[in-house]
């Protein structure tokens, strides 16, 4: 088992910047892969970003290429989304997800989920 656990969410005003943290117990968390999701009101998940299990190769949604980056500290047994230029659209619950197979943006084939962290950005 592993279990995740989100944190660094709030309330940002566009154009700021914030840093989720995905931190996760149980098995060698190294050994997983772990995507982003989001979910805002009456829509569905979307894929976010991914990173494979050393950190070397990462992987982005079209709306945020260029303005989110994931990275992972295997040591600290986390990984983080860097969010900046944020939007009023970024808006949405995140989730963190571990898979140990190479599932990128496919949200049933993740193995474990954390809770989410509330996003909010205003215009």
């Amino acid at each position: 088992q592993v279990q995740l656990v989100e944190s660094g969410g709030g309330l940002v005003q566009a154009g700021g910047s914030l840093r989720l943290s995905c931190a996760a117990s149980g098995r060698t968390f190294s050994g997983y892969r772990v995507g982003w999701f989001r979910q805002a009101p009456g829509k569905e998940r979307e894929f976010v970003a991914w990173i494979n299990w050393s950190g070397g190769i990462t992987y982005y949604a079209d709306s945020v290429k260029g303005r989110f980056t994931i990275s992972r500290d295997n040591a600290k047994n986390t990984v983080y989304l860097q969010m900046n230029s944020l939007k009023a659209e970024d808006t949405a619950v995140y989730y963190c997800a571990a898979a140990r197979a190479v599932v990128r943006d496919i949200p049933v084939r993740y193995d474990y989920w954390g809770q989410g962290t509330q996003v909010t950005v205003s215009s």
